[in-house]
């Protein structure tokens, strides 16, 4: 007896219907994107293991490489020799002009000038010693060194020989597993903390505080962070007036815009300015546009092994000053 090869198939067919009906529930629907399944996955937070958030003192810094870059007028070179793996002394030389405000008007008057600084530096993983001392009198140092793998110590001071001008800080800073706290002490009876929190994956929130004894002042400030693969959103207010907006999009890995809005409610200062950060395969172009009408550009340029160079220009179309800067960059 000869046999339908269609009515077989479909008889296959629906048996096999027949067994899943039995298997999934009424009114289930069966998933067949794992992408789906994936992305279900991924929305599920663990509050209890969050990242740690940044310090609270560099919650703008994806913007502040772009909108603030080392701009400087004039020539300066640097040269850096290392001696072994830990220990190196850096020759530093400037020459150009530098502003000096004036009493009888609201323009800085530039005086030109030149100096020569000598560092040195040691820079061990747990331990980093940064001194500089200038032809003109002035000294600085900076310190980090790690107590332990949570607590850290970072101290700068200057000193000089002008009256009221020289200044030291000590900060502990202290990371926990989803948060940072960081405590302040200064010259001038200057007291601070600030204390910042991961709330999320992306989103981190803070706060801070600080009195100056010297001049009777004291604050507070709140900031918040929101972070993903592709930008970053910071803001921050202050108790003393100021109030600091700045977003970042990474384009890519190599490209990123920024812009950031600065307002001041106590002397109705408004600021607002965008820029850009470049990296190419031999040098790196940085620059931004002020709502002052204010350009600035920053270029490095790697010539060669340890050799950079670097080109410095900004252009203040409103106060008719133009500042340019080129240098040189060995080690």
């Amino acid at each position: 007896m000869d046999v339908d090869p269609t009515k077989e198939v479909r008889h296959q067919t629906t048996s096999s219907c027949s067994t899943m009906a039995g298997l999934v529930p009424p009114g289930a629907t069966i998933n067949t994107d794992p992408s789906n399944a994936k992305s279900k996955e991924d929305e599920k937070v663990d509050y209890f293991n969050l990242p740690c958030p940044i310090p609270y003192e560099e919650i703008h810094r994806e913007a502040l490489m772009s909108l603030k870059p080392e701009l400087f007028e004039g020539l300066r070179f640097d040269f850096t020799k290392g001696l072994n793996q830990k220990f190196s002394l850096s020759h530093s030389v400037f020459m150009g002009p530098i502003e000096v405000p004036s009493h009888q008007t609201t323009d800085a008057l530039k005086v030109p000038t030149a100096h020569y600084e000598f560092g040195a530096n040691y820079i061990d993983p747990k331990l980093m010693l940064i001194g500089r001392v200038l032809t003109d009198g002035r000294l600085s140092a900076r310190v980090k060194c790690d107590l332990t793998d949570n607590l850290s110590l970072k101290a700068n001071a200057q000193l000089t020989n002008e009256d009221h001008m020289s200044h030291g800080m000590i900060n502990f800073d202290y990371k926990g597993k989803d948060y940072r706290s960081q405590f302040q002490f200064g010259n001038g009876a200057l007291l601070g903390a600030s204390y910042i929190q991961s709330v999320t994956p992306r989103l981190s929130l803070g706060g801070e505080v600080f009195w100056a004894g010297q001049h009777r002042k004291s604050g507070i400030g709140y900031a918040g962070r929101y972070e993903t693969d592709k930008m970053v959103a910071t803001g921050q207010v202050a108790s003393t007036g100021m109030v600091a907006l700045s977003y970042v999009q990474k384009l890519s890995e190599k490209v990123s815009l920024a812009s950031d809005f600065m307002y001041n409610y106590m002397s109705r200062d408004v600021t607002a300015s965008v820029g850009y950060d470049y990296i190419l395969r031999q040098c790196r172009l940085r620059g931004k546009i002020d709502s002052n009408g204010c350009t600035a550009a920053y270029l490095e340029e790697r010539l060669n092994m340890g050799l950079n160079f670097i080109l410095s220009a900004e252009i203040d179309h409103r106060k008719k000053d133009y500042k340019f800067g080129f240098g040189l960059t060995v080690g």
